[in-house]
Formats: C-alpha cells, sequence, structure tokens
C-alpha cells in the first residue's frame, strides 16, 4: 500500500507516545520540531527521554497503558516491544478519530513516519512506504547536504514578498524568477 504525503498543522492536536525506549525517544524528537502537546505512557523511560520531557515541558504518566488511553488523542504512537499491545491499541483505535503509527508494525499503522529534513519553514519527506527506511535515511542524507544554510531566509523574505502582492499570473511569474535566480546562486 502506498501512503500519501501530507503535511499536518499538530499545533492543536494530542499527541500520545506509549513507550519510554530507544526508539519512542527517537519519535519524540521527531515530534518535538513540531509541538510540544505530547503525553508519554510508560512505566519506565530512557534518561534522553527524560531529558526532553523536562524541556519541553511534555505529560509523563509512568505506567502501563490502559485500555481507553487513546480515547482523548488525536494521533498515537506506539513504541513498545509488545506486537500485541500494538494490535490491541490499533483495533482500539477504529471507530475513533485517532490515527494510529505502530513503530516497526506497518500493519497496525494508519500512518508512517518519513525521514525527513526540516530547516525553518522548508520541510522535504522521503519515504519508501516501510520497503527500505534505510534507503530513506540514505536519500535524505544527501540531499541534506546540498541545501543551502540560508534557506530559511530566504523562505522569510519569500513569505514577507507575498503578502505585498495580490494573487494572480503576474505574482506567480515574479516569483517563479526569484526563486529561479536563488538556485542559480545557491545550488550547484
Amino acid at each position: 500500500m502506498a501512503y500519501f504525503p501530507m503535511l499536518i498543522d499538530m499545533t492543536n492536536l494530542k499527541i500520545l507516545v506509549i513507550g519510554g525506549g530507544a526508539i519512542a525517544t527517537e519519535k519524540l524528537e521527531k515530534l518535538i520540531e513540531f509541538t510540544n502537546n505530547i503525553t508519554i505512557i510508560s512505566p519506565k523511560v530512557k534518561d534522553s527521554a527524560e531529558v526532553l520531557i523536562e524541556k519541553y515541558e511534555l505529560t509523563l504518566d509512568k505506567r502501563a497503558y490502559i485500555k481507553g488511553d487513546i480515547e482523548r488523542f488525536d494521533i498515537v504512537i506506539v513504541a513498545t516491544d509488545t506486537i500485541d499491545l500494538h494490535k490491541a491499541i490499533y483495533e482500539e483505535s477504529r471507530g475513533l478519530k485517532t490515527l494510529v503509527n505502530s513503530v516497526d508494525n506497518t500493519q497496525y499503522c494508519d500512518f508512517i513516519f518519513p525521514s525527513y529534513i526540516k530547516r525553518d519553514d522548508l520541510t522535504i519527506a522521503f519515504s519508501t512506504g516501510g520497503s527500505s527506511p534505510a534507503f530513506a535515511k540514505q536519500l535524505r542524507q544527501y540531499i541534506e547536504k546540498i541545501i543551502p544554510q540560508n534557506i530559511g531566509e530566504f523562505l522569510k523574505e519569500m513569505k514577507s514578498l507575498r503578502k505585498t502582492m495580490p494573487k494572480g499570473k503576474e505574482r506567480m511569474e515574479y516569483f517563479e524568477t526569484l526563486v529561479k535566480s536563488y538556485f542559480k546562486k545557491n545550488f550547484k
């Protein structure tokens, strides 16, 4: 199955991460780039996760998952070693308006985490649909090296300029020219 690449505003979404190990910590590192409205449920948490929880003022419930915990969340990431729990949470989420990611179990996922680059307003995602996350990671690392460091400044300038011009063909052509010029100067 192919996954639809969708970028979503997570500002007002409630996120639940079930698990506190290395993989759960990796997911937290990615999520906090987009929101800090995150709750973690796990009896134990790695020290590196504790640091993130304190630094970003995340909520931690040091306990095991209880059926019904997902009901107040929009997105749930299940990052445990217990496949039966992954399956149970996924099945529990059916009928709810809750999206589930079950780490390393795509059959229990509504979405997957792509490998991505985030520099200010620029976000580029790479995915193989779960076929080879290692390939997506290598491609991301390759592309990351060619993106200019000043891309954030350029995008801020573009955002500001967009507000000064009315929508239409002239604006599109103007910005197309600016972007082409930027590429000629910064991508070699």
